[in-house]
């Protein structure tokens, strides 16, 4: 393998589900559930975590709105297995500290929540210190070349396509060194709901491109639903390729944070109606995760600023290519550990 090019040092931004065949699976390909409403599963899911988070917080004890996230969100996810503890490389049970925050499993498919083979393109590890005064969102490229239990060494995102959540959990869990808490998923149609309730973003375009009909030039644009789903899927124009991606998914992300929680939206019941409707619409959670855990999760994040939230890409140390042809990301084994140690002794704030 080589590692021609290095990874940035600025903190990237979790990449979203890609459009069909825009990629190189990891495992088979299989194809999309008939239904449009399953076909149209990709996920912003750290999006709706960032933004639904505070909001829960503001609005949460209005009856009509806990109605909307209650009526919401599905609990049918399978949950990560208790008998399934982190291990290191000789098999070894990794111990966990006591009261070392919660780490909850973002995946996003392009397919039904919980359908075995689908893949995975978004993977984020999102930690919640214990005294929930930060929130650590941690992309993890889904070409890394890792070690998936059972499977030999494969690309990140193969794990889900050979084995579901239980195995994503696993191979992840033996990557760092650390329990996985909670999974949950969002579908990628909630994302446009999101842009459009809030009356739509206005997102910085770092470099210009056309995509699904729309042009992008550098400076400020207004973008409806449509139109930004189409800015955060390009790849293939930019320059460096799911890298430039991540940073325009990131200056989305912004935008619609600080759309969400303006005084114009959070003023308007009708708007904020139509947020959380769109953010919860088709969100899915494991079992364990219920309505009341999260709106527990909310009420205790209610004070934290936009500063307080921090994007983090799991460390590669460059491109390369897998022994049977294919472009990956390879790990940098000391910065993982690294960041392992950090997430399970509950010291996030100190990792650089």
């Amino acid at each position: 393998m080589d590692s021609t090019s290095q990874q940035p040092d600025e903190t990237q931004l979790i990449p979203l589900g890609d459009e069909t065949g825009d990629h190189t699976p990891s495992g088979p390909r299989h194809h999309p559930a008939h239904a449009e409403r399953r076909r149209n599963r990709k996920v912003l899911l750290a999006a709706v975590l960032l933004v639904l988070v505070p909001v829960l917080a503001i609005g949460g004890y209005l009856a009509w709105l806990n109605h909307i996230v209650t009526s919401n969100i599905r609990e049918d996810l399978l949950k990560p297995s208790t008998n399934t503890q982190p291990t290191d490389k000789a098999g070894r049970v990794v111990p966990q500290p006591d009261a070392n925050g919660t780490n909850y499993l973002l995946i996003g498919n392009d397919s039904a929540p919980g359908r075995e083979g689908s893949r995975s393109d978004v993977m984020v590890l999102v930690h919640v210190p214990q005294d929930r005064s930060t929130v650590q969102l941690i992309h993890f490229p889904r070409d890394l070349w890792v070690p998936i239990p059972g499977h030999g060494q494969a690309k990140l995102n193969a794990a889900y396509a050979y084995g579901g959540s239980p195995l994503l959990v696993s191979t992840m869990q033996n990557m760092l060194g650390v329990t996985v808490d909670h999974v949950a998923m969002v579908g990628f149609e909630g994302f446009k709901r999101m842009t459009d309730a809030v009356g739509g973003v206005d997102v910085n375009v770092e470099e210009a491109s056309t995509s699904a009909g729309y042009r992008f030039d550098k400076g400020v644009m207004h973008m409806d639903g449509d139109m930004a789903l189409a800015f955060v899927r390009e790849r293939k124009q930019l320059s460096e390729g799911d890298i430039s991606r991540g940073r325009r998914q990131q200056a989305f992300i912004k935008a619609l944070m600080l759309k969400s929680l303006s005084k114009d939206t959070l003023t308007d019941p009708i708007r904020l109606k139509d947020f959380i409707d769109a953010a919860t619409g088709n969100l899915t959670v494991d079992q364990d995760l219920d309505v009341g855990t999260i709106r527990s999760e909310a009420v205790a994040m209610r004070n934290l600023r936009g500063s307080d939230i921090t994007f983090v890409t799991a460390p590669f140390t460059g491109f390369g290519t897998s022994p049977d042809g294919q472009s990956i990301d390879v790990v940098d084994d000391a910065k993982m550990t690294a960041l392992g140690e950090a997430l399970r002794t509950d010291s996030m704030a100190s990792y650089r």
